[in-house]
């Protein structure tokens, strides 16, 4: 396995395991950023210690991550990571956040690792070798302290989305609805929750790893940043699914993205591209 592809693992396990320390514990306090979002010491303390790894492994290579911003590089490759996207659920208890790990290199999105510590879940994804998904028992991410992935012999299958070719036999996701008021898509928000068979607010990066696993048919989120999909786009595509803006381009700096199983993608544009 490509070295990057490893560390990414690596680092998603030492994330991981950051978080577990604080899951469902009163060792942290709730704080408001300015845009009025969760912040807990868990998601700093995870950041840190990702960056922390990062520049002692590969300290030529640029960081963007959600709590502290960014750190020049002067190498083609950029680590994006979210310690725990989802810090609504892990602030409530639910085990449905996840850690996210991606590499871009000269700009274009190339490794992607989407965990899900308190599951035990993982996919790791990098372009041109594959998607694969693994299941790592959910309390050997904390007994262990482990930041390596080797240590839990890891069996990993490729993992590959859905055939289901139309969304009214399938599973529509997003992580939270009233969030298409805020591109005044609420209007197209209905339409696709009435066209789908199921829909759910399993959302976040564990609603991307459900796409990529063929367990859901396509993810929805209006509102996005750099760190909440740049593991998630080399997840989707090399599941052999389809990432894009709401518009149908390829571009994880917009703010809003679809994940789909691709046989169903065109339709789900079709309602929200006016929307973009």
């Amino acid at each position: 396995m490509d070295a990057r592809v490893q560390f990414a693992l690596d680092l998603a396990i030492a994330a991981g395991n950051t978080t577990l320390q604080y899951f469902r514990t009163n060792q942290y306090q709730v704080e408001r950023k300015r845009d009025k979002s969760p912040v807990t010491q868990a998601d700093k303390s995870a950041e840190e210690t990702v960056r922390k790894l990062i520049a002692d492994r590969f300290p030529a290579d640029a960081i963007l991550g959600e709590e502290f911003g960014t750190v020049a590089g002067n190498s083609q490759y950029e680590w994006i990571i979210d310690p725990i996207d989802g810090t609504k659920s892990f602030i409530s208890g639910v085990p449905l956040y996840s850690t996210l790990v991606g590499m871009t290199m000269n700009g274009e999105p190339t490794v992607g690792v989407i965990a899900i510590p308190a599951l035990g879940e993982v996919i790791v994804a990098a372009k041109g070798l594959g998607a694969w998904y693994g299941a790592i028992p959910p309390n050997s991410f904390q007994s262990t302290g482990s930041t390596n992935i080797n240590s839990f012999n890891l069996e990993m299958t490729r993992a590959h989305v859905s055939r289901q070719s139309k969304l009214e036999d399938g599973l529509l996701l997003t992580s939270q609805s009233d969030n298409f008021a805020h591109r005044n898509a609420t209007t197209a928000y209905h339409a696709l929750e009435s066209l789908a068979y199921i829909t759910r607010t399993w959302g976040d990066g564990y609603g991307y790893l459900l796409v990529a696993t063929g367990r859901a048919e396509v993810m929805v989120d209006p509102i996005v940043n750099p760190w909440d999909v740049a593991a998630v786009a080399p997840v989707i595509m090399e599941a052999g699914g389809r990432f894009s803006t709401w518009d149908g381009q390829y571009d994880i700096r917009k703010s809003h993205c679809l994940g789909s199983n691709g046989l169903v993608h065109d339709q789900v544009i079709s309602h929200l591209k006016e929307f973009a």
